[in-house]
């Protein structure tokens, strides 16, 4: 009785990525990117503790210890924080759990791997700015220039629809509706799409915007100098140069860290200090689900304060102390 042979390592990973990833899954760019990049790092680590190519790299070669210690190696030298770590390990998790099925001769290896726990860490506060830093830092940007003007409208938009930085620099011309009400759609995470309103204010700053710098539907909406996608990092450092700006009216955001998901913390924040339910705050982010949300309400002192005072403490009224003594009942009528 013949038995088939079986698949190796580099067919395995070419049929995850081309059949389960992009064909049945059919995950976002993002996704295979997060993947791809995961298995560069993880088949650079195996060259060099096993000095294997990785198209001579068995399954077997993949055990629990290794994939252990390239954890290490994120954390120790990579400097990779415990999420980032878990980030990977999620990818590796995913690429086992379908070798499992396909290569069930190798499934003392893949379950091994799969025991391995993501590793906890402490979620720390959500941080976020107050009204008056988000004004000072939205007005910041230098309107005789061209690049100052994209940053005025981008970033009113980004604090306008608490947007991720891929949905920002992912938004089109065409995704703009300006009539009859103003609304921006947003491709999130997972693929799903939500349609964001706008206040006037950014509308009549995305109407001459338009106006003055024309474009495509299909172009970007917020262009780098060449006219492409802008990146991450460029959207940061426009933010940061806003915040830069900002701190010679408020000279507290030099010791703050700015980045773009600050901004969207804190129209979070804001949105729930208005007393606007957190399930439309939900729907507002592109949350899943509302218990992701929730962490906003656990960062704001302000309102837990609010629900102290409204709370009447218990009674801890002090006993009155009574003189037995004739002494001290004589002292006590002084």
């Amino acid at each position: 009785m013949s038995t088939s042979t079986p698949l190796s390592f580099a067919c395995l990973v070419q049929q995850f990525f081309v059949q389960r990833l992009m064909q049945q899954l059919h995950a976002s760019p993002c996704t295979v990117a997060s993947y791809r990049d995961t298995f560069r790092l993880l088949l650079a680590f195996t060259h060099r503790q096993l000095g294997k190519q990785p198209s001579d790299l068995l399954i077997e070669d993949l055990n629990a210890q290794l994939i252990l210690d390239f954890l290490s190696y994120l954390e120790v030298e990579r400097h990779n924080s415990i999420r980032t770590r878990n980030v990977r390990f999620a990818a590796i998790r995913s690429f086992m759990g379908y070798v499992a099925f396909q290569e069930p001769s190798a499934l003392a290896v893949t379950q091994s791997v799969l025991a391995i726990p993501k590793k906890r860490f402490e979620q720390p506060l959500i941080g976020y700015l107050s009204r008056e830093h988000i004004e000072a830092i939205l007005a910041a940007p230098d309107r005789t220039t061209w690049t100052g003007q994209r940053d005025l409208v981008m970033l009113a938009t980004l604090y306008n629809t608490g947007a991720r930085v891929s949905e920002l620099t992912g938004m089109l011309v065409g995704d703009l509706t300006l009539e009859p009400s103003a609304s921006v759609r947003i491709r999130g995470k997972g693929r799903k799409e939500r349609s964001i309103p706008l206040w006037r204010d950014t509308a009549a700053q995305l109407k001459r915007w338009l106006r003055a710098y024309p474009r495509a539907p299909e172009q970007p909406l917020f262009p780098n100098r060449s006219g492409g996608q802008l990146t991450r990092i460029g959207l940061t450092e426009r933010l940061k140069l806003a915040a830069k700006r900002a701190a010679a009216q408020f000279p507290e955001l030099n010791k703050r860290r700015i980045f773009p998901h600050l901004v969207r913390h804190s129209i979070a924040m804001h949105m729930l200090q208005a007393g606007i339910d957190i399930t439309v705050i939900a729907l507002w982010l592109g949350h899943e689900s509302p218990a992701t949300t929730h962490r906003y309400v656990e960062a704001d002192l302000a309102m837990k304060e609010k629900a102290l005072q409204s709370l009447l403490a218990p009674s801890q009224a002090t006993m009155r102390y009574k003189a037995k003594d004739e002494v001290l009942q004589f002292l006590q009528s002084l």
